[in-house]
């Protein structure tokens, strides 16, 4: 939490001044009284008071009701039937879907589900206005989908190391990319790389070139 400190007449004001600089009311910021400040003798040594303010933060038990009311409320919009579960996993929040058209709602190669954790993650961080993690799932569909990425990913590292040549893959959202890089990053024949612009962008994996050995290597 990140205090400023802000000057004022009188107390008051200088609550004022800072609710003028966060745009916020009080009640939404961390005051501390610095100094009452004093008038002095006939508008002499007269001192400012002096607070120092900072966002309060939403408590988690709060930020975890509104994720799931968030997505709960677009669900309902889209003319979804669905339930939602919330819950913390490590500095993250997790809500799972559970609902009879999880197809529909994982979409094609997960861009629905994509969608829908852009958008929750958005809101929950303007309204608690800080960046919070956020996964949305619905029926285990990240440990499978990672699960897939990770196999597709060895199977053309075997592919490339015995070819010879590189394999670009489709383009992949950054998660799915750093999936790929991480199950091929412990092999050292092999060496992958991110090509492309915007969000989507495509995986290469190269084969590692070994260094020529010397003519009279092994003679001595």
């Amino acid at each position: 939490m990140e205090f400023l400190e802000f000057e004022g007449k009188t107390t008051e004001e200088a609550i004022e001044n800072a609710c003028d600089h966060f745009h916020l009311p009080a009640e939404s910021l961390e005051i501390e009284i610095v100094s009452v400040g004093s008038p002095g003798l006939f508008g002499l040594g007269s001192k400012p008071a002096k607070v120092r303010a900072a966002l309060r933060e939403a408590p988690e038990t709060d930020l975890l009701a509104e994720a799931r009311e968030t997505l709960e409320n677009i669900l309902a919009k889209m003319g979804e039937t669905a339930r939602v579960e919330a819950r913390h996993e490590d500095d993250r929040i997790t809500l799972s879907i559970e609902s009879a058209d999880a197809g529909l709602l994982i979409g094609k190669q997960g861009q629905t589900l994509e969608a829908l954790q852009y958008l929750v993650s958005k809101i929950i961080s303007k309204k608690s206005r800080r960046k919070v993690r956020l996964v949305i799932d619905i029926e285990s569909y990240r440990a499978r989908h990672s699960e897939a990425l990770t196999q597709m990913a060895l199977k053309y590292g075997e592919k490339v190391k015995k070819t010879g040549k590189p394999v670009t893959l489709n383009p992949m959202n950054p998660h799915d990319r750093r999936i790929v890089h991480l199950a091929l990053q412990g092999d050292s024949e092999l060496k992958t790389l991110s090509r492309g612009e915007g969000l989507y962008k495509k995986v290469v994996v190269y084969p590692v070139k070994k260094k020529e050995e010397p003519e009279d290597a092994g003679l001595t």
